[in-house]
């Protein structure tokens, strides 16, 4: 069936096995490692070597050279990571010698512009880690700046990124030169509060808690029993906690052998249970929006005396007269209460201003924290001046401007509380994914003939692989597995986007945190805790988040000059203002009654340094791409951060793959002619033996096919198969029961010497007219027959190539099928241009032509094969049922293999970029009309003017509407000519 796509879906979410490989900079693709135990030959498929090379690079002053230089190397093909060192001039280069070597690697470099130089290869260095650290304390994209500053500095530390939305850093570090503990210091030292979230360490780690008396001898006696169980890795006990954290190998060991060594230590003195969670992202954004709630209501107490105080109770005769009473010389009743109530607001409710301030201050910048404590402190400072003059003088007549910064203090308050409360609204779609693992499993115990003689309910994270789970009808299946026993449908939309329920039956793969609806189904986990499918997709998704899109670096740019620049323009307003009023540059009828020109300079001085905000700026970006590959994950498109999503949008030209891209992927074997005398038995037998080691669709067609010529009760391995190599695109070589087999297409046979006779070329032209693929069979150097394989189109391939033509959008296939096929599927589905018979590298010269030719250039694909192309590519699309090293390679998942996600990824990608556009407008328009107000443009003709306490609501209200703004998209439909694409079912024998 169409929908027996969705059991692989599994590996739509897998990233390499190394997380440390984790890049935190705008993300390049890069080549992914081959499955262990390939060998490589030309520039095909095969492994084991892989090398690496150092380059000195001359000529980088920026980190937008390294960038380019780390660009143009992970565009090559072959390429599985670059990491370039502005600072040092090095370009660390992981490659595979059978696609690439290090003269291209060091031509490319040059083509960039750049002198570069072979140090040396093949360094041994330990891999890096990665740590994801929680930030609170910043306020806008200074904040960020200097921390990514702070920690690029510190020795060992490769890579810095400070998300300013996420309020999280992560950081890629050497770990034999610094550690985590040392990395959340250098952030406190910077002024700001750090919390771990995860480190390198943490992918297969637990924490359990000991309850008993611990000591020396016993927790020695606890480790030694931990470590001596196989699996385990390293333990670590904190005697103060009661905790012992325990690091291990899913595949050998699992938590609930850890509780029972532990339990069973000494005379079974001690309990261990899983260690209580404290303080998790969303408690310290609940924690965060707490405390600015209560600043705001704390504030308010103040405040609205203030207010009332000055604009209220001033015009009520009997409470005026009070109000006016003199104390001490000029200095009134209302003035000095003025005074007490506004002092708590400014120094005590308003102390993170100040706090804020000299952190940035003490690292040589300035953000919008300097701009409030200076506009603050301006109002509050020139009031108590007025104040204590007429305490002192008989006939000085005070002005102040307690309520000014009382009331600015109070509305941005209120702003920084309805924008850390929008903000959390941002990251919903990871609460929602990371909410969907149920807490409990049912955990059956069997007997050696597999009937259930127990079942228990545990901690759904004590789960370990192979275990047997029991999924009741309405329940969600708490781990990655695969169906041992019953038939149900599982409703899988929380994960992949898919509509309907997919029905499952033994041997079927189902997806943790997806729901089982109508049977009971018994499942054996296979991947648990942080290698399951659901923690894969919110790591990438997480991920997603942290990388910015280029379009960010506009805004840093500006915020780096920006609030020095509203200084000097308050200041200037100030002056200006000030000189005009003392000699009589405007009228005095143009002064507000009981003020003088001084007073007004000011007042116009602190509106100009109140409303300006830094902060909308730094949030434009990084809150779209937030909601944006959140609303992507919740429609199966896994888009991997800002630099995908900023290409996406652009995109003009897509190349196809042909199997399992437009075709479901799921190749028949229709027919069989044999050219030499042969049972058809053993000619499979030796024919599956070859194909069973590979990847490829059509391998694994094959394969399918030689099953049923076996018996119900006869075991399905195959022949012993020497000297196996893969060479992909072509086919594949084995060596079984002695004889030479070859199976692939006609140009692996051409390379291999063996001639095609005149009945095999017709049976090939056959096929290939019929759109189905044949498949070439030589045993030692003989051909022996032909196989064709039909592999459908999937239903919406051709509306879907309609609907990007009306997009303006030219799709292009590229395959390593044969010509006729290629020809056939192509003017089955509308498409015009094909190229055919193309090796992996091929496919990825004929991406860089098209980009040559000043197209930006999607690939969708699937296979291996695909990948060189994926990574070449401006946006490279993986199906979701493809291979781990296509989807490692890809910028965008689609985990229905659906082609219509091709589209919603464009689309969804459009109106993301067109949000972050209308953020930008607004943000730079606000600033760019808001603080020539401020500064009295419009007073000389309307006697209109800012009051400072009206500019900081102004101030506030603008980063909340940018975050709104970006907010909107959670509303995304995608395109209604989708809905009406016919949807079919395609029963695929299996």
């Amino acid at each position: 069936m169409a929908v027996s796509a969705m059991r692989v879906f599994a590996k739509a979410c897998i990233w390499s096995e190394s997380s440390g490989d984790l890049s935190s900079r705008p993300h390049y693709p890069s080549m992914p490692r081959y499955p262990k135990g390939v060998q490589v030959e030309e520039n095909l498929m095969v492994v084991g070597s892989e090398a690496k090379a150092v380059f000195s690079v001359i000529g980088m002053k920026c980190s937008a050279c390294a960038g380019s230089v780390e660009k143009a190397v992970k565009r090559l093909p072959g390429i599985r990571d670059a990491a370039v060192d502005v600072l040092n001039n090095r370009a660390q280069v992981l490659f595979y010698p059978s696609f690439i070597n290090e003269e291209t690697i060091r031509e490319a470099i040059e083509d960039v512009g750049f002198d570069a130089t072979l140090l040396k290869e093949g360094l041994n260095e330990s891999p890096s880690q990665i740590c994801r650290i929680q930030i609170k304390g910043m306020t806008c994209t200074s904040c960020s700046r200097t921390i990514e500053s702070v920690l690029q500095g510190v020795q060992g530390v490769q890579k810095a990124q400070v998300a300013l939305a996420t309020e999280v850093a992560e950081i890629k570090y050497d770990p034999k030169l610094v550690n985590y503990s040392h990395l959340i210091e250098v952030v406190e030292d910077a002024g700001f509060e750090a919390i771990l979230i995860s480190t390198g360490e943490d992918k297969s780690k637990i924490h359990l808690k000991v309850d008993g008396l611990l000591s020396e001898w016993s927790t020695s006696l606890i480790k030694n029993s931990l470590e001596a169980l196989p699996g385990v890795e390293d333990v670590d006990i904190d005697l103060m906690l009661h905790k012992v954290s325990i690091a291990y190998k899913p595949d050998q060991t699992g938590p609930r052998n850890f509780i029972q060594a532990i339990e069973s230590v000494g005379s079974q003195q001690f309990k261990a249970m899983l260690f209580p969670e404290v303080g998790g992202r969303e408690t310290h954004r609940e924690e965060e929006i707490k405390k600015y709630y209560l600043s705001f209501l704390w504030s308010l107490v103040f405040t609205i005396p203030v207010f009332l105080l000055s604009m209220v109770f001033m015009y009520i005769p009997g409470v005026k007269n009070k109000l006016d009473t003199k104390l001490v010389n000029m200095l009134s009743v209302g003035e000095l209460l003025r005074w007490i109530l506004s002092t708590p607001v400014q120094f005590i409710i308003g102390r993170r201003f100040y706090t804020g301030a000299y952190k940035a201050l003490r690292h040589g910048s300035a953000n919008m924290d300097v701009l409030i404590a200076l506009g603050t402190n301006a109002a509050y400072f020139y009031s108590v001046y007025s104040v204590l003059r007429a305490a002192t003088s008989k006939n000085f007549k005070s002005m102040d401007f307690f309520e000014t910064s009382a009331m600015l203090i109070s509305f941005i308050l209120l702003g920084k509380y309805l924008e850390v409360l929008a903000k959390g609204k941002t990251s919903e779609a990871i609460a929602k994914l990371m909410n969907l693992a149920p807490d409990t499993a049912i955990l059956l115990t069997l007997d050696s003939e597999g009937y259930v003689i127990n079942e228990e309910e545990i901690n759904s994270q004590l789960i370990q692989k192979n275990d047997v789970l029991k999924i009741i009808p309405g329940a969600k299946i708490a781990s990655d597995g695969f169906v041992i026993w019953g038939q149900s449908h599982v409703n899988e939309s929380m994960i992949t986007g898919e509509a309907r329920s997919v029905a499952k039956r033994k041997g079927d793969q189902v997806i943790g945190g997806t729901l089982n609806e109508n049977r009971v189904l018994h499942v054996q986990a296979t991947r648990v805790g942080s290698e399951s499918s659901l923690a894969q997709i919110v790591r990438l998704v997480e991920s997603a988040q942290m990388a910015k899109a280029p379009v960010q670096k506009v805004a840093d740019r500006i915020s780096k000059y920006f609030v020095p620049l509203v200084i000097v323009i308050s200041f200037s307003t100030w002056l200006a203002w000030f000189l005009a009023g003392k000699y009589n540059g405007y009228p005095k009828s143009w002064l507000p009654s009981s003020m003088d020109s001084f007073q007004l300079a000011l007042q116009f001085g602190i509106s100009v340094m109140v409303i300006a905000c830094p902060c909308a700026l730094g949030l434009a970006t990084p809150t779209a791409v937030m909601v944006g590959t959140g609303v992507g994950a919740s429609k199966g498109v896994l888009i991997k951060g800002g630099q995908a999503l900023e290409s996406a949008h652009k995109v003009n030209c897509i190349v196809f793959d042909k199997t399992g891209t437009l075709t479901i992927g799921k190749p028949i074997v229709v027919s069989t002619r044999l050219l030499q005398n042969m049972v058809l038995r053993e000619f499979y037998e030796l024919v599956a033996a070859a194909e069973v080691n590979s990847e490829h669709p059509l391998a694994k067609a094959i394969v399918e096919y030689a099953k049923k010529f076996r018996g119900d009760g006869e075991s399905w391995a195959w022949p012993e198969t020497r000297d196996f190599v893969s060479i992909t695109g072509h086919g594949v070589k084995a060596t079984v029961q002695n004889r030479e087999i070859i199976v692939g297409n006609k140009s692996l046979m051409l390379e291999s010497n063996i001639s095609i006779p005149v009945d095999a070329e017709d049976i090939l032209a056959e096929t290939e007219g019929m759109a189905q693929t044949g498949v070439l069979v030589s045993m030692n150097g003989q051909m022996v027959g032909v196989i064709a394989i039909s592999d459908p189109l999937k239903p919406s391939a051709k509306e879907a190539i309609s609907i990007l033509k009306s997009m303006n959008i030219k799709s292009i296939i590229v395959t390593g099928d044969n010509w006729g096929t290629a020809n056939s599927i192509a003017k089955e589905v509308g498409i015009e241009t094909v190229v055919a018979e193309a090796k992996p590298d091929q496919k990825a010269e004929r991406v860089k032509e098209l980009q040559a030719s000043g197209l930006t250039v999607a690939m969708v694909g699937d296979g291996i094969n695909d990948s060189p192309a994926l990574v070449a590519a401006d946006v490279g699309m993986a199906i979701g049922a493809g291979t781990d090293i296509a989807i490692e390679a890809a910028d965008i998942v689609l985990m229905k293999s659906n082609l219509e996600d091709v589209i919603t990824a464009i689309d969804l990608s459009r109106k993301t970029f067109s949000r972050i556009r209308l953020n930008y407008i607004w943000a730079l328009g606000y600033n760019l009309l808001g603080i020539p107000i401020a500064a009295g443009v419009l007073f000389p003709g309307a006697q209109i003017r800012l009051p400072p306490w009206v500019a900081g609501a102004a101030m506030a209200a603008s980063s909340v509407s940018v975050v709104f703004c970006s907010l909107l998209l959670k509303n995304y439909r995608r395109p209604k000519i989708l809905d009406k694409l016919e949807v079919c079912e395609i029963m695929i024998e299996r």
